[in-house]
């Protein structure tokens, strides 16, 4: 049942905007916790680096794409869960190119 109501949004295109959004919308959440527990004066200014926030917050998000991978799978969306796979394998790309050479 619940395959025929959701089968209109099983198409690539919905995970490829799952896979870019989810993972910008936390970005900037996780952005704005930092800057919130700064204000409040639980860490100090610039007690923790802004690359490191930088980093966490862009691998929080695309982490985070694990949420719409399980959503689409419990509704059997296989061509949605397939849409969520680019834009992940793309930024984490990008992640390890911007950010690769402060691990190591």
């Amino acid at each position: 049942m619940a395959y025929t109501r959701f089968r209109k949004y099983d198409k690539i295109i919905t995970g490829i905007l799952a896979g870019f959004l989810l993972p910008a919308f936390w970005y900037f959440i996780m952005l704005s916790i930092y800057d919130g527990i700064e204000d409040m004066g639980w860490i100090e200014p610039g007690g923790i680096s802004s690359d490191f926030r930088q980093r966490t917050s862009a691998l929080v998000g695309i982490c985070l794409n694990i949420l719409p991978l399980q959503i689409f799978k419990t509704q059997y969306m296989d061509r949605a869960m397939r849409g969520v796979v680019f834009p992940t394998v793309i930024l984490v790309g990008v992640w390890l190119y911007i950010f690769g050479s402060s691990v190591l």
